[in-house]
């Protein structure tokens, strides 16, 4: 068994340096580390000093689908790999991270993806902080107070992703903005929709008979599209909470940034147009849209005109994007496991904000 560990790098030099030896440290015997570089002009390459530190050059940022798909096809000319597993480089693993995930693909051939629990690295720090603290008053016999300090999720996956009615994402552990504290309430393994890309296990040959990542999306909501492709393709998508890992988050464009809502508004029309059944399609997509204007004129009311020019653009782009992707092949009409049958905005107005709150 072969498994090629992928860190898609884009002017991530700071990230490389401070993540890149544990993550080194940490793979078992059968993987291998493989940097892949989106023609980063901060010096990258020069943080990656470890000849057993594969490094492929690319000519230019062709995003994270584009990054990944020249990357993984380069990496199968080389060698035959049973997994591949996509990494950011903003995350800080544990030891034996990858082997439960590996494990849990061996053992449940009828699953192609799968990903751990992801926890916030801002927050871990608090909690080493914490106990460091905790640990020095306890030496010195100094009266204290214990200040329980919890992890927390992070918002991009979380402990496994799911979607509601409309296509909105949400994961175990966060609901729209409301990310849950992890005091271990979800972790039992569970079949999902979706897996974060930012870290993921899938199998190769799955993973080049899906064509990989849909280009067009350039990045985000990426992965909630192969996830989808995935189940109408046969397989399972499932969360392995054994193992965790720790994202920053936010390292290419920051969480409130226009940027990054045009992408995952336009993306996310993107993917309903190209997984939802013909039967009843332009319907919810017409509605879908609805709701994302509502949420437009709320930016005005908001004074974020940016955001709400990012949606506007995100909805004409996608009008001119659409005959140009690949609709997946649905002809009985399938949703797959995790698409939920209720609004998830609804259900968080209504003050279910945790996933354990939603089907009471």
């Amino acid at each position: 068994m072969k498994v090629a560990v992928v860190i898609l790098n884009w002017n991530g030099k700071s990230f490389l340096e401070k993540f890149l030896p544990s993550l080194f440290n940490s793979l078992p015997s059968y993987a291998e580390l493989i940097v892949a570089d989106n023609a980063s002009t901060d010096g990258s390459r020069q943080a990656v000093n470890n000849e057993k530190i594969q490094w492929i050059q690319l000519d230019k940022n062709y995003g994270f689908t584009g990054g990944y798909n020249r990357a993984f096809d380069q990496i199968k000319k080389l060698t035959d790999y049973n997994y591949y597993v996509l990494i950011n480089s903003d995350i800080l693993v544990e030891e034996n991270w990858l082997e439960p995930l590996v494990d849990f693909m061996e053992d449940h051939p009828e699953v192609a993806v799968c990903q751990p629990k992801i926890l916030s690295y801002t927050r871990h720090l608090q909690v080493i902080q914490v106990k460091q603290s905790q640990a020095q008053q306890a030496k010195s016999s100094q009266e204290h107070q214990k200040t329980l300090v919890a992890e927390q999720f992070e918002y991009a996956g979380a402990a496994g992703g799911f979607i509601d009615r409309w296509g909105f994402p949400l994961c175990r552990g966060r609901i729209l903005s409301c990310i849950e504290e992890d005091k271990g309430q979800y972790d039992s393994p569970i079949q999902c929709f979706w897996a974060s890309g930012a870290c993921m296990v899938v199998r190769s040959d799955v993973w080049h008979s899906l064509g990989g990542l849909e280009e067009k999306f350039f990045a985000h909501m990426e992965e909630i599209d192969f996830c989808w492709r995935v189940a109408l393709s046969g397989y399972e998508v499932w969360c392995v909470p054994r193992s965790k890992v720790f994202h920053v988050g936010g390292g290419t464009l920051p969480n409130n940034s226009p940027r990054k809502l045009y992408l995952n508004y336009r993306n996310n029309l993107l993917m309903l147009y190209r997984n939802l059944p013909e039967k009843g399609k332009n319907t919810k997509i017409f509605l879908r849209k609805c709701i994302d204007g509502l949420s437009a004129v709320c930016y005005i009311f908001q004074c974020r005109f940016s955001y709400f020019k990012s949606v506007v653009k995100a909805h004409r782009d996608y009008t001119k994007l659409k005959a140009k992707v690949t609709v997946t092949p649905n002809e009985k009409g399938a949703l797959p496991y995790g698409m939920l049958p209720y609004s998830i905005i609804r259900k968080f107005f209504t003050g279910k904000k945790k996933f354990s709150q939603l089907n009471k």
